[in-house]
């Protein structure tokens, strides 16, 4: 039996995508910080698909330590796609920016993502169907005022990404490793970034999508041959590309 790995399952795109996956008979492990919109998410899927297999693991993947043992939690499983979902952002100038903020932004953004990317390359890059989906950002393509710290984690993300895609496949391996980059989604990110009790998308924002409009998105780049899967920031139509970075060989002699 394989599973698709979904981390920050909780809400937004996490959700969604959990949702996305269960509609193609995907059995799931969904992993975020609350339990309790974990376990609604479980009987939403297994209303819908009662013959699935749904596990849900409540994790803080801020901790590192957290990461690693999430991970050994899973050696059981038969795992096919692992999609790096959680993580968060930050609305404030570099010279006043909480700093506490910051670095479990930094632990969870970056971190833990390389945590469990390696961990999950390791295990299974020569295993065919394979994939990695890692969730960036506009901002892992372009510096938003205001958000640099947060968008040099995502740029972080996408160079990283896009780099563990051109690795596989100079080595002949079996796994595909994508990037998914979202402009502004209908999510508790914008609650979360500003600190707010409540956050409006609609008035606030001219333009934006709903969390399962980008699940279909990222659906689309898991049945694609590319390795990235971007909105454009003033369009907003989503487009699925080569690697954007520039790829370097090391010559071997």
């Amino acid at each position: 039996m394989k599973y698709t790995v979904i981390t920050g399952a909780s809400s937004g795109i996490g959700y969604e995508t959990a949702l996305a996956f269960a509609a193609r008979g995907k059995n799931l492990i969904i992993a975020a910080r609350r339990t309790e919109e974990l376990e609604q998410l479980k009987s939403n899927v297994l209303t819908q698909y009662p013959k699935l297999d749904v596990v849900v693991r409540t994790v803080d993947l801020s901790i590192l330590s957290n990461a690693h043992n999430f991970y050994q939690s899973l050696k059981n499983y038969e795992i096919e796609t692992w999609i790096n979902n959680a993580g968060f952002g930050n609305f404030a100038s570099v010279g006043e920016q909480n700093l506490d903020k910051i670095e479990t932004m930094l632990h969870l953004n970056i971190e833990a993502l390389t945590v469990l990317s390696s961990l999950y390359v390791k295990d299974y890059a020569d295993v065919e169907g394979t994939q990695i989906i890692n969730i960036s950002s506009g901002g892992g393509y372009t510096i938003v005022a205001d958000a640099v710290t947060y968008c040099a984690s995502k740029f972080y993300v996408s160079a990283f990404t896009e780099g563990l895609a051109q690795e596989l496949k100079s080595k002949g391996q079996a796994m595909q490793a994508k990037v998914l980059a979202p402009a502004a989604t209908e999510t508790e990110f914008a609650k979360r970034s500003m600190d707010l009790e409540e956050f409006q998308y609609e008035g606030a924002m001219p333009k934006f999508h709903t969390a399962a409009e980008m699940a279909n998105f990222l659906l689309d780049l898991y049945d694609s041959e590319k390795v990235v899967g971007i909105v454009d920031g003033v369009t907003y139509e989503f487009h699925l590309k080569d690697p954007i970075y520039p790829y370097v060989e090391r010559s071997r002699k």
